[in-house]
């Protein structure tokens, strides 16, 4: 189950009071979600700040950060989103047998 999910962040968006000091840095915690469908701009999901149970509960609305897009994937989780500068191919899953490296 591999894949490489690019995604892009609007920082401006970063609420402040979301920002966790740990030891190590500052973190923000985020949730990303992948879609079944590809939107208009070939993304597959969002990615948003993560609410409380409380704000869910609550339906406070999400903070949207940006986007994904699956641009990799081996095939056994989620297909990648098509390319707008190639052909668009079915995704295929390579299997042990097609696999003629020597390791």
């Amino acid at each position: 189950m591999a894949s490489i999910i690019k995604a892009s962040i609007n920082l401006s968006e970063i609420p402040k009071d979301k920002v966790i000091i740990g030891k190590k840095g500052k973190y923000l915690p985020i949730t990303i979600t992948i879609n079944d469908e590809v939107d208009q701009f070939g993304n597959q999901g969002p990615v948003i700040v993560d609410q409380t149970k409380e704000e869910r509960e609550g339906k406070a609305p999400k903070t949207y950060l940006g986007n994904v897009k699956v641009v990799w994937t081996n095939g056994d989780n989620v297909a990648a989103a098509p390319r707008t500068d190639q052909p668009q191919q079915p995704a295929q899953s390579l299997s042990p047998q097609a696999d003629d490296l020597p390791f």
